[in-house]
């Protein structure tokens, strides 16, 4: 099968070569979905300058050039030169058809498989995930699930924050309060409040923060009470994680985890090739490299310091460690950051630091996939009554209960309302992330992410199960339904026009690194499938267009539980 936008898109850049010489054929056709059409090209009126010739002359000649094309039932222009295309009803049939039959749904492998890095969600140890982790971690995983998808080498990487600063602090609480107490407290998972105690002593204790500073070094220098308190705290904060992770359908194992410790026998090596390449400088006592073109509010350059001037590492020396393994160790063609806005200028100087270096090569692009916040009303950041960071397990504790409440009068078995539940309220928290654009801001609201209609998570997830409830009546496995499919309706005609868009929207989002494209979609989809559910009786018609409709439906459902799939939102069987 053939997407309809790229078929028309040949068809196009095929008459402008026919009409105005070849060196037009690889012209954008600028096709895009029409109010009025089917879809629109407006490359009618990019090009009449170079042409020469008035835009809708320009257009009617491509439109002329369109006649008789077997996709295409008319070309109309319109305006100053609009090209609205509508396709026939037959090729559109055939494709659906090709569709159905094609194990993946017309979603190609890449041609060129990279080998990429997706740095997300950005956890650390001794600190529980709050609610700003939750946009970071689920965007980033179905960026990594859709690139999979395609046939992209994708390597996961949470850069585990296990050997910074605050980790002189940490230990040396922990010698305070003894190994056991320690690990008791961290077993129960009161990461918080251990945090929370360390911090208060370091800030108002002067001997214990110069104890926490020594403390730092001797860790990075290997003393083994230090490291083996240091492990204490990461394996803790590990069992934490993977149980969170689990619970939220995140594909992150320990192998992927990215620790700062991982890099620190790399740092002095990485400071002595900025060195020798001339790019780092000891500044006021410190290692610094200065990328060109940062540089602050006083106009003085901006620096990233690679080594303190009492000799400890801090997190920009940790990142161009990181970013120098990425695309010289691992051989990463793409790296991508999904991180919040707020980073957006420390990456950008270590990607120039990286260029500068040598390691960010022309073959290589490293970027930032920048996270907007989810927010509170009136655009604050989400805080408990008493003004601490919401938790993200208590984030997802609400949106699981409050799922069971709407969904409570549906099913009399409670561990099943409580299966179901699960799925809807995780299913609703993360669809509401990834439904906006990732730049963007949102607010959280309960009530809008839980709703059975509109652009939601339930409302997807209860389109998928609507499908599954009709081939359960109809005692059939949609898994075997092959059609064909006949387009007698427009209501048909319209869902099989979105059913096609499957793939574009699939290699859109890979190449943008952008979910809420493929979120979009599904919406889109689904609305479809409910106007042809409500408008097409499937189960009381008969003969052949009984045989379609099932066929569209079979369709219908794959392509929705493949696109979920893909955002890592999980698809209950019925709701």
């Amino acid at each position: 099968m053939t997407d309809p936008e790229a078929a028309l898109g040949l068809l196009v850049q095929h008459a402008l070569a026919e009409e105005f010489g070849g060196e037009f054929a690889a012209a954008d056709p600028l096709i895009r979905p029409s109010g009025f059409a089917d879809y629109q090209s407006n490359v009618a009126m990019s090009l009449a300058r170079r042409l020469g010739r008035p835009p809708r002359e320009v257009a009617d000649l491509i439109a002329k050039g369109l006649d008789g094309a077997s996709a295409v039932q008319t070309a109309e222009v319109s305006g100053p030169g609009f090209i609205n295309i509508t396709l026939r009803d037959s090729w559109l049939a055939e494709q659906a058809n090709g569709q159905l039959a094609d194990s993946r749904m017309g979603v190609a492998t890449a041609g060129q498989r990279q080998r990429v890095v997706v740095d997300y969600s950005g956890p650390n140890v001794a600190k529980e995930l709050h609610a700003g982790h939750l946009r970071p971690t689920v965007v980033g995983d179905a960026i990594v699930r859709v690139l999979e998808y395609l046939g992209h080498d994708v390597t996961r990487a949470a850069h585990l924050g296990d050997w910074g600063t605050p980790f002189g602090m940490l230990i040396e609480h922990a010698r305070d309060v003894g190994e056991q107490a320690t690990y008791d407290q961290l077993a129960a998972g009161d990461f918080t409040a251990f945090y929370q105690a360390a911090r208060a002593k370091f800030e108002t204790d002067p001997a214990f923060a110069d104890r926490s500073r020594r403390r730092l070094v001797e860790l990075q220098a290997g003393e083994p009470q230090s490291m083996q308190l240091w492990r204490l705290l990461v394996d803790d904060s590990m069992a934490y994680l993977r149980t969170l992770y689990a619970r939220l359908g995140i594909t992150l194992t320990d192998a992927d985890m990215a620790p700062e410790s991982f890099y620190h026998p790399m740092l002095a090596d990485v400071n002595a090739e900025l060195e020798e390449r001339g790019l780092a400088v000891i500044s006021d006592g410190a290692l610094c490299t200065f990328p060109p073109g940062f540089t602050g509010r006083d106009g003085r350059p901006l620096p990233l310091m690679l080594r303190k001037s009492d000799g400890g590492y801090g997190y920009d020396t940790t990142d161009l460690a990181a970013i120098r393994y990425r695309l010289r160790d691992l051989g990463a063609t793409r790296l991508i950051y999904v991180v919040g806005s707020e980073q957006h200028q420390h990456l950008e100087m270590v990607f120039e630091t990286a260029r500068q270096a040598g390691w960010l090569t022309g073959g290589a692009s490293a970027e930032h996939a920048v996270i907007g916040l989810m927010t509170g009303p009136g655009g604050q950041r989400l805080k408990t009554r008493s003004g601490e960071q919401v938790k993200l397990a208590d984030l997802i504790d609400e949106a699981v209960e409050r799922a069971g409440k709407v969904i409570a009068d549906r099913y009399d078995d409670p561990q099943q309302r409580s299966q179901i539940a699960e799925a809807v309220g995780i299913g609703a928290l993360k669809y509401g992330d990834l439904s906006v654009a990732r730049a963007s801001s949102y607010v959280l609201d309960f009530n809008q992410l839980l709703g059975l209609t509109g652009n939601t998570g339930p409302y997807l997830q209860y389109a998928a199960a609507r499908i599954r409830s009709i081939f359960q009546r109809a005692d059939l496995d949609p898994a075997r339904v092959t059609g064909p499919i006949q387009l007698g309706t427009p209501a048909e005609r319209a869902l099989a026009l979105q059913l096609l868009g499957f793939g574009r929207a699939v290699s859109d989002t890979a190449a943008t690194a952008e979910p809420h494209k493929l979120a979009g979609y599904l919406f889109d989809v689904a609305s479809a499938f409910t106007t042809f559910y409500e408008q097409c009786p499937v189960l009381t018609a008969e003969g052949e267009t009984r045989v379609s409709r099932l066929a569209l439906c079979a369709l219908t459902l794959r392509v929705l539980t493949t696109g979920l799939s893909l955002l890592g939102i999980p698809v209950p069987d019925r709701m």
